[in-house]
């Protein structure tokens, strides 16, 4: 990376990672910046930090370090403490109340909690300050190991140091930032190695490998450059000898980890004593290996391990470092709970001088009650709660009353963990073992229920997992001396609170605990609770029953003062489609919170209002209330629920053919709801990659997203978004040949009496009727559909009906017929600015005979992709790059791309000419 066009020789077929990087870091250092490297387990991305590390040294630029352990990802700011122990020497640069925070936070001083955005400023302005003369670059590997609070920090300023001569460069697994916000960050993706650079790898390191070894070497890496150094050995050995065979294939991951697991054991007694205390302890430090080991250390220890290409040791920084993590989770599996507590308590030792650290290795150390850990544990856990990691508090707290020996002690720990919990509006992993922790000391738990809930609404705030809020809130129902009093809040409470983890959750079988729970209620659940939860958690199933009474609370809505009542009301009226009987009461909500009202109020107001200007057309409206509910949802407390704004920002985009964004933010969705438990999140993001899949025409791709929402020929469970995609399952049913399956899922539409739930689906299930119904029937039944009520009210729902008549129409060579359905599909798609959609209908009109503008044109238009034909109409209107970009979600360089070129597609040279270049189908 020496200079443009090579690559350190070190790496093999990386030669376009290393230029990207090496023009990262001239950016670096003239102008700041950050980026992101992913890519898949051992592809190579701590690789590229090293030659980028290495490359920055050699032009005088500053290298800090950090690497995420999994063993210090509960201990508050161990990252920070890692990244800026250097600059402890210039921290005088900066303001006293700076200064002051940062001291506290990395253990210097003592002091009360620091404001989160002041300690982010702090660290943001001391890394500027301190590449003030000379560039300076960080370094973070293994990102999602990073603790909470770090990632934060860290995140934070990696989105300000543009402007100075500071970098930043962070490593991660493909979708798996752990808590560092990587959104809006530029993003180096590591790929596997192409098949020439595999077999270079592999020949030159193991250049006696017989033809059938490398061939399968090869075919089991699929250019993994970990999996080409590591696997060879390890098959040769299991063949053991040449003509035994090599052993049957498995799945990368796990075969990695087995070989490391295998390799560990394979080393000398004293060497993996050694590496289990350096993946233990972490940093790598062998200052602290020396120390623990006492007279048994030896650095030669790690010879066989180094000479195994399992570790590097660095003499110079005087530090040891594992070539990859599963070599360090494997080193700490092949040990047992004996070793790994004599490890513990000879590194406790060796930390005397660090309180906090050395409670946390006691704490490992010990196995039976010993109070005097526990009041440590508890002390250490004092400490770190003046600096406002809550959530190492917590960890502090749970480990001390596993190790009181009184029952009241473990009661006491686990309360105040509890109360840590909800009053710092932390996250625990293991929140439900607190209140069986407090069972189990014999403790009322009755008493912390409604603490319960409000740590379960906060594990969901602080992206925690779904699965920790319901055990949680499962546990304290069962434990609740009188669980079937309907009259006690504080049980309600806890009811509502799990009916939003189980609708997040997206899956049918967390409900059974709470239907489980309700029937125990008496005299009987609350009327809103059960109208609520069976409109929005399965309205298929239980919606039509509870229609008159969801219709006569909508009738007294517009006077309740109460924003509970509002907004539970809206929720049973999303899937009936009644959302325009509450929008006045939640756009109170909206106007008063952005008065400085309750934000969680006007987030859900928003959240609302969105579903129906979707259905109803109001895109632009959609799109901007999108915009402000995401920008709240960067507020603490509120970013659990981004990924519904990003939902509806990928169904824009979807819908007016922005498919690469749309795809973009569904990926995004996906991401992060997968590690976190969130299944209703993966459901809407395939909602928004079916619209994508279908405005593009891969109908095998979208009908393959949308039997993943529920499975075709039913309305899975619980899965109320299988209303919504109906008419897309059975489309792209038909269209891929898959009738049967399209008749199926309109047979159990019927069945399930969907058409009485709300007059929209009505409409949607009489066109996929239509859709499925030979070609004597079909128009009869399009024609019932279109004259349905309210079809006027669903303008791209109708819409879509109308060109799918035209399509069959047409088809039927029945042109007259098929225009008159044809056209107001086009004007409806046009006004809503459905690009796709459009270009299909007018298309169709084509064919079907109309001279549309497009042709009169020399069919110049109809070499426009819809993206392309969507920004050339904003533009004649006379709309900015900017505004045009912010309808779109493009930047508006992107805009200005696209319509260089357009222009001579169409033949013009000025945006001025558009207009009469596209022109105006007349209906």
């Amino acid at each position: 990376m020496t200079e443009s066009g090579t690559q350190p020789a070190t790496l093999v077929g990386r030669l376009e990672e290393t230029e990207f990087l090496r023009r990262f870091l001239d950016r670096v250092g003239a102008n700041g910046g950050a980026l992101v490297i992913s890519g898949e387990p051992g592809v190579g991305k701590t690789e590229l930090l090293e030659a980028t590390a290495e490359a920055a040294r050699a032009s005088g630029t500053t290298v800090l370090r950090v690497t995420g352990t999994e063993f210090e990802a509960d201990v508050g700011y161990a990252a920070l403490h890692q990244a800026l122990l250097p600059l402890s020497c210039v921290l005088s640069a900066l303001g006293d109340e700076q200064a002051g925070a940062l001291r506290v936070a990395l253990g210097f001083e003592t002091g009360p909690a620091p404001d989160r955005l002041l300690l982010s400023s702090a660290v943001t302005m001391l890394l500027r300050r301190a590449a003030a003369e000379t560039p300076l670059l960080l370094l973070i590997d293994d990102v999602p190991w990073l603790d909470r609070a770090s990632a934060v920090v860290l995140g934070f300023a990696a989105r300000r140091l543009v402007g100075s001569r500071a970098g930043l460069l962070a490593a991660l697994r493909t979708g798996s930032p752990g808590y560092f916000d990587v959104s809006g960050l530029p993003e180096l993706t590591v790929r596997p190695l192409d098949d020439e650079a595999a077999v270079h790898l592999l020949t030159t390191r193991f250049p006696g490998l017989d033809p059938q070894t490398r061939a399968r070497v090869l075919d089991t890496a699929q250019g993994n450059p970990l999996a080409l150094l590591e696997l060879p050995q390890a098959l040769e050995e299991a063949r053991d000898g040449p003509t035994r065979s090599l052993p049957p294939v498995l799945p990368l991951g796990q075969r990695l980890q087995r070989l490391f697991a295998a390799r560990v054991a394979a080393l000398p007694t004293p060497t993996r004593r050694l590496l289990l205390t350096a993946a233990l302890e972490s940093s790598g430090e062998l200052r602290v290996l020396q120390a623990a080991a006492g007279d048994d250390y030896r650095l030669d220890d790690l010879g066989p391990a180094e000479r195994d290409q399992l570790v590097r040791i660095t003499t110079d920084r005087h530090r040891v470092a594992f070539r990859h993590p599963l070599i360090r989770s494997a080193v700490v599996a092949e040990s047992t709970s004996a070793d790994r507590r004599r490890v513990h308590r000879a590194l406790a030792t060796a930390l005397v001088d660090d309180d906090e650290r050395r409670a946390w290795h006691l704490g490992e150390a010990t196995l039976e009650p010993d109070e005097e850990v526990a009041a440590q544990l508890e002390a250490a856990a004092r400490r770190v709660l003046a600096r406002g990691d809550y959530q190492a508090v917590i960890s502090l707290l749970c480990r001390a009353a596993d190790l009181s020996p009184s029952a009241d002690g473990r009661a006491r720990r686990l309360a105040e963990a509890a109360y840590v919990g909800a009053e710092g509006m932390a996250e625990t992993k293991g929140a439900a073992e607190l209140l069986d922790g407090v069972r189990q000391a014999g403790r009322q738990v009755h008493a912390s229920l409604n603490y319960v809930s409000a740590a379960a609404l906060l594990l969901l705030d602080s992206d925690g997992h779904v699965d920790t809020a319901h055990r949680l809130l499962v546990g304290a129902l069962e434990a609740h001396p009188r669980p079937g009093d309907a009259s006690d809040t504080s049980v309600v409470n806890a009811l509502w609170t799990l009916a939003l983890v189980c609708f997040v959750s997206g899956r049918a079988e967390l409900w059974s605990a709470f239907r489980a729970a309700t029937a125990r209620l008496k005299p009987k659940p609350p009327s809103m609770l059960s109208l609520v939860t069976g409109m929005f958690g399965d309205p298929a199933r239980d919606g039509v029953a509870l229609l008159p009474r969801l219709d006569a609370a909508l009738a007294t809505v517009h006077d309740a003062n109460d924003p509970a009542t509002v907004q539970n009301l809206a929720a049973a009226a999303w899937y009936a489609d009644r959302l325009a009987d509450v929008r006045e009461p939640l756009w109170r909500l909206i106007r008063s919170g952005r008065a400085g009202g309750p934000g969680r109020r006007r987030l859900v107001a928003l959240m609302d209002v969105c579903v129906d200007d979707f259905h109803r057309g109001e895109w632009s409206e959609a799109a901007e209330l999108a915009a402000e509910g995401l920008g709240i949802c960067e507020e603490p407390g509120a970013r659990f629920f981004g990924w519904y704004f990003r939902y509806h920002q990928a169904l824009l985009a979807a819908v007016q053919g922005s498919f690469e964004t749309s795809r973009a933010l569904a990926d995004q969705m996906i991401g992060w709801a997968g590690a976190r438990g969130v299944g209703t999140a993966v459901t809407y993001a395939r909602h928004a990659l079916i619209l994508a899949d279908l405005g593009e025409g891969d109908f095998e791709s979208a009908y393959q997203h949308a039997t993943a929402v529920s499975p075709a020929g039913t309305l899975a469970p619980y899965a109320p978004h299988s209303l919504w995609v109906a008419l897309d399952l059975v489309e792209a049913a038909v269209r891929t040949d898959r009738s049967a399956e399209a008749e199926e899922h309109v047979r159990a539409l019927r069945e399930t009496g969907v058409a009485d739930l709300s007059p929209r689906l009505a409409i949607l299930e009489a066109g996929c009727a239509a859709v499925v119904a030979p070609d004597d029937a079909a128009p009869k039944l399009f024609e019932q559909a279109l004259s349905l009520p309210t079809v006027d009210a669903w303008p791209f729902d109708t819409a879509r009906i109308r060109l799918l008549y035209g399509e069959r129409l047409r088809r039927l060579r029945a042109p007259s017929e098929a225009r008159t359905q044809l056209r107001p599909a086009l004007t409806s798609f046009e006004k809503l600015g459905a690009a796709p959609w459009a270009a299909r209908a007018e298309r169709e009109l084509r064919a079907a005979g109309q001279a549309t503008q497009s042709a009169a044109h020399g069919g110049k238009v109809a070499t426009l992709t819809p993206q392309e034909l969507e920004i050339a109409r904003l533009a004649a209107s006379g709309m900015t790059n900017k505004e045009i970009g912010e309808r779109l979600f493009v930047s508006p360089r992107t805009v200005s791309t696209h319509l260089y070129q357009i222009f001579p597609k169409l033949g013009i040279t000025k945006r001025a000419a558009l207009r009469d270049a596209i022109g105006t189908d007349e209906p």
